[in-house]
């Protein structure tokens, strides 16, 4: 009998019935990658392409040769900058310059948080504190600047100029300015040796901000002992436990994770001082003037100003709960009046569905297509990371997605997108360079029975993750100064939390969320119960986004002359409403004072210009092809090279967006009421 004959004779006489009944689903070739484990790799004769295609990163030694060599080309490309005519070529010059450092610095600012090796961390890390030093002497190299104000103060050259490249060439000139170009020698050595204190400091902080904490096991009741993670005689509390129902637990979490520690707080009160000494060096009022230079928010006064009618509107008190209730509770209520128990809804979003749902979006949006490719040897840092190919129906190839997916040991527990390389037009070889970016989640690994499982929240993260890399992707910008995400910190967040909309709205949700094994579709019922949802509570967590905000900009403003503590317990008790709790130090745990300083409204302005653009554009159609393209072409092509103001506000093409003041949008993206609060 032919195999195709012996198969349906068991199919005929249920012989495979069962099997037929769990595997009926089937997935497109992305889906299928995805949802398939991962298998080690067996490189025994295949030579190593190194890290991400760089033959120098086959061995940590390789970081020393990967600096020297584009420390070398530096030298040129400074050399050509400073002897060249004023023109376009200066403008080039120098986008070679900043490419040929932030290819070597951006890579290694990946690898030193995400490889497995600490061989190849501590490459890595000596490699950022080595670029970023001669990163900051640049920018206060006299000859050089010279260069690019003999451009700017033409103006004669300056009409000729294309307005992306006048606009990389003020953004250059920007950099220069606010690292103190125009003081005096001295000065300038005292603003690059702060540059250079707060990379070390800006580090410290960074990785003490996501070390666990611990306690003698004696002091914690024996029978909680399971709920944390053992270390000989001490317990290790490396998280709030937000989520446990034990109410014991979570404040035995907070009290320890949140316990101040000593060294930390002394490098976050020196951190906070060495930016406003070196913003007040280079002529700012405080480092949160300097910060919002060249933002949609451009002042502190302004940012106050767009929050001040929101938390007014906002604020609650309540003198029952304590913080480390709210998750909880929050979690609890939603659960509970809209049964969206995450265990309910994981089956319907296996990771091969999800990934499977974002290349349908992204081809009926955008004609483009997620293609996985096997990488070579030695380009990958883990087994289990796979790679994406990113190709336009017509435009082809727009670049490569390394998806960093799964859970291990050192790997940090936060959800981010990294640049690797940036997209530019490349004048010397007549091609587009094309954008390489990582995607960083830390989802659980499939088990032997199944996939990847995610929860709603954790599928939102995901669609929010690859909305950062296809603003990567998208963005064809001719310099890689302003590629993609290298644009105003409170616009970058705009297409990530757009994507959120898309994640919840069941005309893109009934096109992938499927079980894994009967194949069949999510109720529409249960995407309308997980919307609804979002609404409980949504007035208390907006509150907590604008205290982080506030807090944010009083530690960055004019200095205090008190601890961050006891400024931390003023802006609580005037801006969230729940009771400081002696002995903690929350601050100590608020990583994005590092890359967000004074920038931390940029998740709150974002939210709103995302709304809007979902209210304006997609609301109607999600899939709609034409407003998918206007919106790359309005939006996602610029990067950084259009001024996000008049994308968003209306001073160019984009007026018809109809946004008439960033305080209208920031009070419609939030609840219109608190009734759902705490």
């Amino acid at each position: 009998m032919s195999a195709c004959k012996h198969l349906l004779h068991l199919v005929k006489h249920g012989g495979i019935r069962g099997c037929v009944r769990r595997h009926v689903t089937t997935w497109s070739p992305v889906g299928a990658a995805f949802n398939a484990k991962p298998h080690r790799r067996l490189d025994l004769f295949e030579k190593s392409v190194g890290l991400f295609g760089v033959p120098e990163l086959s061995s940590p030694a390789g970081f020393q040769g990967a600096t020297q060599k584009a420390l070398r080309d530096t030298q040129r490309l400074v050399d050509t900058a400073c002897s060249c005519s004023p023109g376009v070529q200066t403008v080039e010059a120098f986008d070679q310059l900043s490419d040929g450092l932030c290819k070597v610095a951006d890579l290694a600012d990946f690898v030193k948080v995400a490889h497995p090796d600490p061989a190849y961390r501590e490459a890595a890390e000596k490699t950022c504190v080595e670029i970023g030093t001669v990163v900051e002497k640049l920018n206060t190299n006299v000859e050089l600047c010279k260069s690019l104000k003999n451009l700017l103060d033409n103006p004669d050259i300056v009409a000729q100029l294309d307005p992306d490249t006048k606009r990389v060439a003020e953004l250059f000139m920007f950099d220069f300015e606010i690292s103190g170009i125009h003081l005096d020698e001295k000065l300038r050595k005292e603003a690059v040796a702060l540059h250079v204190k707060l990379l070390d400091l800006n580090n410290e902080f960074l990785v003490g901000s996501h070390m666990p904490n611990r306690i003698a096991r004696s002091v914690i009741p024996e029978h909680l002992h399971l709920h944390f993670a053992q270390e000989g005689s001490f317990i290790q509390v490396g998280g709030l436990h937000a989520d446990s129902p034990d109410d014991l637990v979570r404040e035995i979490a907070y009290r320890i994770y949140l316990y101040p520690n000593a060294d930390l707080m002394e490098c976050l009160e020196e951190l906070l001082k060495c930016r406003n000494k070196l913003a007040k060096l280079v002529g700012y009022e405080s480092y949160a003037h300097r910060a919002l230079k060249g933002t949609m928010a451009k002042t502190p006064g302004d940012v106050l100003s767009l929050l001040s009618p929101v938390i007014c509107t906002l604020f609650l008190s309540n003198s029952i709960l304590m913080p480390w209730d709210h998750p909880f509770f929050s979690g609890v209520l939603r659960a509970e009046r809209y049964n969206i128990e995450p265990s309910l809804y994981s089956p319907y979003f296996s990771l091969g569905a999800c990934m499977e749902g974002l290349n349908n979006l992204f081809s009926q949006l955008y004609g483009v297509s997620l293609m996985s490719e096997h990488p070579s040897a030695g380009e990958v840092w883990s087994d289990d990371v796979r790679k994406l190919a990113v190709v336009h129906e017509t435009e082809g190839l727009l670049g490569y997605i390394y998806c960093d997916f799964f859970h291990r040991a050192d790997k940090p527990h936060q959800d981010c997108h990294f640049t690797i390389r940036g997209g530019r037009w490349c004048q010397e070889t007549g091609q587009y360079q094309l954008p390489v970016v990582v995607l960083m989640l830390s989802l659980p690994h499939p088990t032997k029975s199944a996939p990847t499982l995610l929860t709603p929240g954790m599928m939102e993260n995901l669609f929010h993750e690859m909305g950062h890399a296809m603003h990567s992707m998208l963005g064809r910008t001719r310099y890689q100064h302003v590629t993609g995400t290298r644009c105003a910190t409170d616009f970058a967040e705009v297409p990530s939390i757009l994507m959120e909309y898309f994640a919840t709205d069941y005309r893109v949700v009934s096109q992938f969320a499927r079980h894994y094994q009967t194949g069949q579709p999510l109720p529409e019922s249960m995407v309308a119960r997980l919307c609804e949802s979002k609404k409980v509570c949504g007035a208390a967590d907006t509150q907590l986004q604008i205290f982080y905000a506030v807090l944010d900009q009083i530690y960055h403003g004019k200095p205090q002359n008190r601890s961050t503590t006891d400024i931390l317990k003023e802006m609580q008790q005037n801006f969230y409403g729940l009771p400081y709790i002696p002995n903690t130090a929350w601050q100590l745990r608020f990583s994005h004072l590092i890359g967000y300083g004074a920038k931390y409204y940029s998740y709150l302005m974002s939210r709103a210009v995302a709304s809007m653009v979902w209210r304006q554009c997609f609301v109607q159609d999600p899939l709609n092809r034409d407003m998918g393209e206007r919106y790359r072409r309005e939006m996602l092509a610029h990067g950084g090279a259009k001024e996000p103001m008049l994308m968003v506000e209306g001073n160019t093409p984009c007026s018809r967006w109809g946004i008439p003041s960033l305080f209208f949008l920031l009070v419609c993206s939030r609840p219109t009421s608190v009734q759902h609060a705490l």
